[in-house]
């Protein structure tokens, strides 16, 4: 067959970063946003562990890293669904435009 090499996955990773900034640049809906910034953080990840297993076989210096993005994800996620889900109770919209409708309070 073929050998997959480091170009493979630098490529894999180069297209997985331009998906998520690509995501992150369009999208309006703030839930598609967090999943585009997952997707470039997998890309880093991708990134730690190719370079650290093409670079010395002993060391696992870019496995220790991509574990720490890993955690730093899922704060992130943690945080940012937490500020959608305020932003939602609060505009009835999660549209990131910052065009947001105030509920009329009825007395």
């Amino acid at each position: 067959m073929f050998d997959v090499t480091l170009i493979h996955y630098l490529f894999l990773s180069a297209v997985l970063f331009c998906v998520g900034l690509l995501g992150v640049i369009v999208s309006r809906h703030l839930l598609r946003v967090l999943i585009s910034v997952e997707f470039m953080l997998n890309a880093v990840n991708i990134n730690f562990v190719a370079f650290s297993n093409y670079n010395d076989l002993i060391r696992l210096d870019g496995h220790i890293m991509a574990i720490f993005v890993m955690a730093i994800g899922v704060c992130e996620l943690a945080i940012g669904l937490a500020i959608l889900i305020l932003v939602f109770r609060k505009t009835h919209s999660v549209d990131a435009d910052g065009e947001y409708i105030e509920e009329e309070k009825w007395s």
